[in-house]
């Protein structure tokens, strides 16, 4: 509908409504926050009378100009718009032919005369990155982490004399985190964010709803960081103030000390958590203490004795090179190349030549960013290597730290020659014998990379059921870290390597770690059995056995992810063309159970890792150790930082937090249908997040008397006891038919006499503790609760009388339909039987289903005609029939009802981590 007259005209649109008020823009200034709004800006309808922007340099022109004279908007290129203290007049004529009603200046450099700013009806606005009044001028993102300010953010002014003091239109604000930099505030906030904000300050005017907020002229900081000779660091500090003033001067101008006899510029800090690892000293001159150059970096130290880590140091002739290289860096000289190592110079040149068109010849003196590059041309620089040198993987760090021509050649080759490695990881292990094995176990959070304690630096004893003892201190995540996590995830998703990867070389990152876990399998299994009471053969079999198929399985499936062409009625004479992408969904959290520490780890994240995302994820408190050492060995295989993170702690503050973060984009949990809801409700209320629940089992097997009895005992006692019946499918209520009800049961307990109880890593054990005192006593009450009622208890329901937490296997008959046995899940080594009239198939169907659950099920008979009949009528994700427990990586896995929804496994397991998105084209 169309409106005319004083009414306001509409064009609605999916995503936007266009007001009838739109204005005359002139925009004044450069840089791609220049162009990024000036771009929004004629999305939203204003007119872009003019741009105003910097003279190209080095024959390259500003972005903003670039997409305006794209656009076929008028572009001046004035180098200054006053001489000694007056308007020139050429450029006043200029910019008043335009008839602009607004100026907006995203980011300009220049100084605008106030007859310029005051020229338009409406006057002009300014973005300035600082919450005004507390920082101004064009260090003001630096003084925010210089003062340690907790918050950062933006302000959109009504410009005024170049003081930043003129009234306030609007204001956003972040929080700072400990490690933020310029370049994460900025990239992560202060770009994105200001963007939106100036167009909204431009429609607010537009609509005549804009506020002028008086701002005081005194009080805040200002004051120019750009003297390199102000950025000295004194020592007398704490180790949080000496983080805030490197990072607050990185990476202009660079905060420095002398360090025998020369200026050394520190860049890359971050607060070290946890404990100081070993290193070489250093001494720095002024510093309270001596330094240590170290495998991560430079460690220094504050007056109160905490400590930072700085990565990168610059000396005076402008090297850089990474701090734990401090005492080599000399030893780095020329070497003599090759005739391979030749052409790949020669090869590598020419791609800088074709970068640096200004450059007439490129020397060995030649500085990239010197000659006019910038961040762009730093990934296209390599990009191209890695295009025409044989596949050669360079990061952008290379490239900062080697900016000099000849240093850029050396670097590579060292590369080629497998002189420079990987920064090794640092894990500061806790070490037992165990299994014939000393088996090492990292207990701290796995954030961006890195073990790190928990932020605040509470701990909790994570202990072997199999005696009660202790057997680490593992770090108890806290919020901030939850934070810190998902920070590390959405950079690695958005801005890392991982999010530019090729697919195929995902897969092969997936196989390698596939391979680390199979040549790591019996330190795993170990741990495993050390920390959840897994019997150790069963551990090495199915806990990380099916690890290692699953990571394998998913990483095939990295490059076939397709979407699908689709036909769609055409309107004539138009054609179209209709097809679908499927894309990664973002940063995803799992939350997992500890029945199957590592195996409810790989189902999820391998999926995950195939799909594309990044993982932030969760082990159970109790079962925390495998998780940990996962996580090393995906570094070991070269998973870039941030792109999986581990939390141990509770569910209560990391899992619920991540249930809440607005940065999770996709929830996978595996648990109790109770912390399901939970989860599914925080989930909505949050950012409304994909949610996938794989949840608590009821599990109905029916057993009639034409089966094969000695199969149907041996899977039935599989499917109860099997990982001591601390199993999601575990068989929970068996139905027996009358005929051959006595002696399954007489047999059964025959074969329970038989099973060995006892210590876990023994090869002989076949049932070994449960996994936590707590659940053990949960399981006891289940049994007093069934004697109670009525059933009777045939075998077991007791603790067994040694050090653990041990039970027996228990076996309850005369279980009637109303009794809590047959309604609750036990999550233990009890057999619940009940018996059904012979040939009552319908009316042991409608028991069984009677179920507000509904994870899996099983049928034993001999007649495959019945079978098939009672797999149909099961109202359960799987059915198992003449068989237990048989599931396979290629298979999915879920539940219906209140099982939960979603798969795990198989190719449907992928939709749970990709979104769809379809893409129509007219031609």
């Amino acid at each position: 509908m169309l409106l005319r007259g004083g009414s306001a005209l509409r064009r609605f649109s999916t995503g936007r409504v266009y007001f009838k008020n739109k204005l005359k823009l002139a925009l004044i200034g450069q840089s791609l926050f220049g162009q990024e709004v000036y771009s929004q800006l004629r999305k939203e309808g204003h007119r872009v009378v003019g741009v105003f922007t910097v003279p190209d340099e080095d024959g390259r022109a500003d972005p903003l100009a670039l997409a305006a004279e794209k656009d076929g908007t008028p572009v001046f290129k004035f180098p200054r718009w006053r001489v000694k203290g007056r308007t020139v007049q050429e450029v006043a004529e200029a910019y008043r032919a335009v008839g602009a009603e607004l100026n907006v200046l995203p980011f300009c450099t220049q100084f605008i005369p106030m007859d310029i700013i005051s020229s338009p009806r409406l006057g002009s606005i300014v973005y300035h990155p600082s919450l005004l009044p507390r920082h101004r001028g064009a260090s003001a993102i630096n003084w925010t982490l210089i003062m340690g300010d907790k918050k950062a953010g933006f302000s959109v002014f009504w410009a005024d004399d170049g003081l930043d003091t003129g009234p306030i239109l609007l204001q956003r604000s972040c929080d700072v985190k400990p490690n933020d930099t310029v370049d994460t505030l900025y990239n992560g906030f202060l770009f994105p964010e200001g963007v939106k904000a100036m167009v909204e300050a431009v429609q607010l005017i537009a609509d005549g709803k804009a506020p002028r907020i008086p701002q005081p002229e005194e009080g805040a900081t200002y004051e120019g960081i750009q003297r390199k000779v102000n950025a000295e660091i004194r020592w007398d500090q704490t180790a949080e103030a000496l983080h805030n003033w490197i990072r607050g001067h990185d990476k202009v101008p660079g905060a420095w000390a002398e360090i025998n006899g020369q200026a050394v510029t520190f860049y890359g800090s971050s607060l070290l958590s946890g404990s100081v690892p070993p290193g070489d000293t250093l001494d720095i001159k002024g510093a309270t203490k001596p330094g240590l150059v170290t495998k991560s970096g430079l460690v220094l130290f504050g007056s109160d004795g905490k400590a930072l880590l700085v990565r990168n140091l610059q000396f005076e002739d402008g090297k850089m090179i990474a701090a734990s290289q401090y005492f080599s860096a000399g030893e780095a000289s020329a070497v003599e190349l090759t005739a391979e190592e030749l052409r790949v110079a020669e090869t590598i040149k020419v791609i800088w030549a074709g970068i640096l068109s200004n450059v007439q010849v490129i020397e060995a003196s030649t500085d990239f960013f010197k000659s006019g590059a910038r961040s762009m041309d730093v990934v296209r620089l390599v990009e191209e290597i890695r295009q025409k040198c044989g596949g050669l993987q360079l990061r952008n760090e290379d490239v900062y730290l080697a900016t000099r021509f000849g240093d850029f050649i050396q670097k590579v080759v060292r590369r080629l020659r497998g002189e420079e490695r990987e920064e090794e990881l640092v894990v500061d292990y806790v070490s037992k014998e165990a299994n014939g094995l000393t088996v090492r176990m990292p207990h701290q959070c796995f954030i961006n990379g890195e073990f790190v304690d928990a932020e605040d630096g509470e701990t909790y004893p994570t202990v072997n059921p199999a005696d009660g003892s202790t057997i680490c201190k593992v770090a108890y995540a806290s919020l901030a870290d939850v934070d810190r996590a998902v920070a590390a995830a959405k950079d690695a998703f958005e801005h890392g390597e991982w999010g530019r990867m090729n697919a195929r070389d995902r897969g092969r990152l997936m196989y390698r770690l596939a391979d680390l876990l199979e040549e790591n399998q019996e330190e795993l299994a170990t741990i495993e059995a050390l920390d959840s009471g897994a019997v150790y053969t069963l551990a090495l079999k199915t806990h990380i056995g099916m690890s290692v198929q699953t990571f394998r399985y998913f990483a095939g499936w990295c490059d076939k992810i397709q979407g699908s062409t689709i036909p769609i009625n055409q309107a004539r004479p138009n054609h179209n063309l209709t097809f679908t992408r499927k894309e990664p969904i973002g940063v995803c959290a799992i939350i997992v159970p500890w029945n199957y520490p590592l195996m409810m780890l790989a189902w999820k994240s391998a999926a995950c890792l195939a799909a594309g995302n990044t993982l932030v994820l969760k082990p159970a408190q109790v079962t925390p150790l495998t998780a940990l050492k996962f996580a090393e060995l995906s570094a070991k295989a070269g998973f870039p930082k941030g792109v999986i993170n581990i939390l141990p702690g509770s569910g209560g503050v990391a899992g619920q937090r991540l249930s809440e973060h607005p940065d999770i984009r996709k929830l996978g949990f595996t648990g109790s249908t109770l912390i399901g809801k939970q989860i599914m409700k925080s989930c909505a209320a949050s950012n409304l997040k994909k949610v996938s629940l794989e949840l608590g089992g009821k599990s109905p097997l029916i057993i009639f008397q034409d089966c094969e009895l000695d199969k149907a005992v041996r899977m039935g006692m599989d499917a109860v006891f099997f990982n001591k019946g601390e199993n999601c499918i575990a068989a929970g209520r068996l139905f027996v038919e009358e005929s051959a009800h006595d002696e399954f049961v007489t047999r059964v307990v025959e074969e329970i006499k038989k099973m060995k109880i006892g210590d876990p890593l023994d090869r002989s054990t076949d049932h070994g503790p449960q996994n936590h005192q707590a659940h053990l006593e949960k399981l006891l009450q289940y049994c007093e609760a069934g004697v109670k009622e009525g059933a009777t208890l045939v075998y077991g329901g007791r603790q067994v009388q040694r050090p653990g937490f041990f039970m027996e296997p228990t076996v309850f008959t005369d279980v009637e339909d109303h009794m809590f046995l047959a309604k609750e899940e036990s999550f233990g080594p009890i057999m619940v039987i009940s018996k059904f009239p012979n040939g009552d198939i319908d009316g042991v169907l409608q028991r069984a289903n009677n179920t507000e659950y509904g994870l899996a099920s099983g049928v034993f008979t001999r007649d495959i005609n019945k079978a098939m009949y009672v797999s149909e009528r099961l109202d359960a994700g799987t059915v198992f029939i003449n068989t237990y427990n048989k599931t396979d990586v290629a298979a999915p896995f879920g539940g219906v009802k209140q099982s939960g929804f979603g798969k795990d496994l198989g190719e449907e397991a992928l939709n749970e981590y990709l979104k769809t998105k379809t893409v129509t084209l007219e031609y």
